[in-house]
């Protein structure tokens, strides 16, 4: 049988076809490209999703909740030292500040000492970063927390016969009060705008009561950061925190 010359010159020695080794080499270069490619993809992929995930954590931090840190005593049994809580930034926002609610808010000046030094070096650069994104609770040493009796126009005085406060002419039987009420006496008028708090603790919160000579101990709303409304941290300690329903009477509003 013949064969023609053209198919016998297209045919190697050994009878492999011609140019396969350099398909295969091709072949294998562009698998090479294509893992490579694949990868650099799958990192950028990565760090895009991370920093959309930071962007999305500083606003939620910024503008909705935010995490701080209860460093004293001056809560309890409310809050105890090393709770961690979540104050909602938005509610304060819209809804403004409302009596009975525990609130997170600026020392106004002068309510806290000096704040300690910060961290230096890589971990005070990380603790800032992870605290600025909302994965670190707030602990700057100008933040309080405090619970709120009395709001702009309020009459506060301390205390009756039996120690109590009178907010509007309506005594409040305080059951989440730790201590005595009664060691500084006062009688004021919460200034538009403003505030009156005091710690849930009566006998170790330095609050209103010891501020009497600026605004009558009132702190202004612009200094507010956010209501806080959940416990989350220790989970045996976790739980809403909620206005109690002293604050709901009628009388408290219709005597300010």
């Amino acid at each position: 049988m013949a064969i023609s010359a053209r198919d016998d010159a297209n045919e190697p020695e050994g009878g492999t076809p011609s140019g396969s080794e350099n398909s295969d080499d091709g072949r294998g270069r562009h698998a090479r490209e294509r893992a490579g490619n694949g990868t650099w993809r799958g990192i950028r992929e990565f760090v895009v999703i991370i920093v959309i995930a930071l962007i999305i954590s500083a606003f939620v931090r910024a503008f909705l909740v935010q995490a701080f840190y209860v460093p004293s005593s001056s809560m309890e049994m409310t809050l105890v030292p090393n709770d961690r809580i979540v104050a909602s930034r938005i509610t304060t926002r819209i809804a403004g500040v409302d009596r009975g609610e525990v609130l997170v808010f600026r020392d106004p000046g002068g309510w806290l000492p000096e704040p300690a030094s910060a961290p230096g070096g890589v971990r005070g650069a990380v603790n800032s970063v992870l605290t600025f994104i909302g994965l670190l609770p707030s602990d700057s040493g100008s933040d309080l927390v405090k619970r709120v009796i009395g709001i702009g126009g309020d009459t506060i005085a301390c205390c009756d016969v039996e120690g109590r406060i009178v907010l509007n002419g309506v005594p409040l039987d305080e059951s989440y009060v730790q201590g005595p009420t009664d060691q500084v006496r006062f009688d004021v008028v919460v200034p538009p705008d403003s505030m009156f708090v005091m710690g849930d603790n009566r006998g170790d919160s330095r609050d209103s009561r010891y501020h009497l000579d600026v605004a009558g101990g009132s702190v202004p709303t612009s200094s507010a950061v956010g209501r806080a409304v959940l416990v989350v941290w220790p989970f045996e300690n976790f739980g809403v925190l909620s206005i109690p329903n002293i604050f709901a009477n009628r009388a408290i509003d219709s005597g300010s």
